[in-house]
């Protein structure tokens, strides 16, 4: 792992300090230890990694895509081989379970040789002629610059949706990771370079002041597409900066996930797909089972084994072998998930279990269940980013289909049933980009992720993902 370890940024093939010197240190969560710094950038760094994506532009996206994709199925390969010191260096710096980072490698991982492959078959089209006289057709270009602002809950993944469709288009990046968690980005940008990607097509802005950063990325005339996964307010912003010189924009925003379980449901499959759609993680991921909605018929059978399953589980530091759940990001993400579940509380909810700092550390709070929760309690409209599970009860379809829906989020939704006409009715209901059905983990890198609503726009993964970082052109030939 100490290989893989960097404290410089990455800027037109140069790993570099910030110009004035300053650095902010990397803390493990689930130890306090400072693991590293790295350079604390801004304005000037941001506008030269900008710059120096533009030049290499120039050469990169004239190259064929057999080429492009050599090149990355090389960087997926170093991935793989060093899928151990990744996933060491990710649970350290972010805390997820050793098993749970091992699988973020890999699936990250899995981006790249999927698009390695994407970029060979980026089909223009003949369209049949309405003159005589002339030819019509349409090629695919790369838009140009990107950048790819993501989060700290999966420093390998989010990084590789974006950068390989990016490169396998045939455009170049400028990568600004979360503040808590850059390391990923560097080691990942390192395997790069050693599976020869040119200088200046991948290049990494480290920073604790993102607004300042994300101002440049967002607005500078230079940069052609933007895509981000974060909060929807952020986005929301990000979204308005862009606007000034119509970039395109993928936006991967906040959710409010239900996890409806019918009647008719397989109570055990139900409960094993709750468990493992809101706890992985400790809870801290955008598709997390927000609000799960139990019928009243198999609502007791249901709490009665999900609260066992819940209390099985086990607290501690993720490089530990056995450990289930890991801490939160940091000292305010225990502060909100605390004061959620203190309010909810006061506002009627029961606490079934947990709802407390662990004995562990500071930063680790105990799987947590409220039952009793109706939707006029603050925790019902929060997007929880920790382990805390609402319990709703219902009877009927159309009625849990309006309260699901009754929220600006569409990210993804989940349901539990063995009646395959309630599946296409539910399936259509639901407002939601992605929907889980009979199953709680749904990502793949062969099928589009995103949402609708305030949860964004734009889709990341499958043949669609690479649609974003392209400008289709009309060819009008005369003959």
């Amino acid at each position: 792992m100490r290989d893989l370890v960097l404290s410089r940024g990455l800027i037109n093939g140069e790993w570099v300090e910030a110009i004035d010197g300053k650095q902010v240190e990397i803390v493990n969560p689930s130890t306090g230890a400072i693991i590293t710094a790295v350079p604390d950038m801004g304005k000037e760094e941001s506008e030269a990694a900008v710059i120096a994506a533009h030049t290499a532009l120039q050469d990169w996206r004239k190259t064929t895509a057999k080429y492009r994709a050599g090149l990355m199925k090389k960087w997926f390969d170093l991935m793989v081989e060093n899928a151990d010191g990744l996933a060491k260096l990710l649970t350290s710096e972010q805390g997820k379970p050793y098993k749970e980072a091992y699988g973020e490698v890999m699936y990250g991982a899995s981006f790249i040789e999927w698009f390695a492959e994407e970029a060979k078959r980026m089909y223009g089209d003949v369209i049949p002629a309405a003159n005589p006289n002339n030819r019509y057709m349409t090629i695919k270009q790369p838009v140009g610059v990107v950048t790819a602002i993501t989060p700290w809950n999966f420093p390998i993944a989010m990084i590789t949706r974006k950068a390989a469709p990016a490169l396998a288009a045939g455009c170049t990046v400028v990568i600004k990771p979360g503040e808590d968690t850059p390391l990923c980005a560097l080691a990942m940008a390192l395997l790069a370079e050693k599976a020869g990607i040119p200088k200046g097509v991948i290049n990494v802005v480290t920073t604790s002041r993102p607004a300042e950063v994300g101002d440049v990325l967002c607005r500078h005339p230079l940069v052609r597409k933007v895509s981000f996964t974060g909060s929807t307010p952020v986005g929301k912003l990000i979204l308005r900066q862009a606007s000034e010189t119509v970039k395109k924009v993928s936006l991967e925003l906040g959710g409010n996930a239900p996890f409806i379980v019918f009647e008719d449901a397989d109570i055990d499959k139900a409960v094993q797909g709750a468990l493992i759609s809101k706890y992985r993680n400790a809870g801290q991921t955008c598709v997390c089972t927000n609000r799960l909605y139990i019928h009243d018929a198999i609502y007791d059978q249901f709490l009665e084994k999900y609260t066992q399953a819940v209390s099985n589980l086990i607290i501690g530091d993720g490089l530990v072998d056995g450990t289930e759940i890991g801490p939160l990001i940091n000292q305010k993400a225990i502060d909100k998930v605390a004061q959620l579940v203190r309010t909810a509380v006061e506002q009627g909810a029961t606490l079934t279990l947990g709802g407390n700092i662990s004995d562990v550390g500071q930063q680790f709070y105990q799987p947590t269940i409220l039952t009793d929760v109706t939707e006029e309690m603050d925790i019902a409209h929060q997007e929880l980013f920790g382990p805390v599970s609402t319990l709703f009860r219902f009877n009927d379809e159309d009625d849990v289909v309006r309260r699901a829906n009754d929220t600006p989020f569409g990210l993804a939704a989940y349901f539990y049933t063995q009646d395959h006409a309630r599946v296409w009715r539910m399936s259509e209901a639901l407002e939601y980009g992605i929907v889980g059905i009979n199953e709680g983990i749904i990502s793949t890198e062969v099928a589009p992720f995103g949402g609708v609503k305030e949860s964004g726009c734009g889709r990341e993964g499958s043949k669609y993902g690479i649609e974003d970082y392209l400008e289709i052109k009309y060819l009008c030939h005369g003959i």
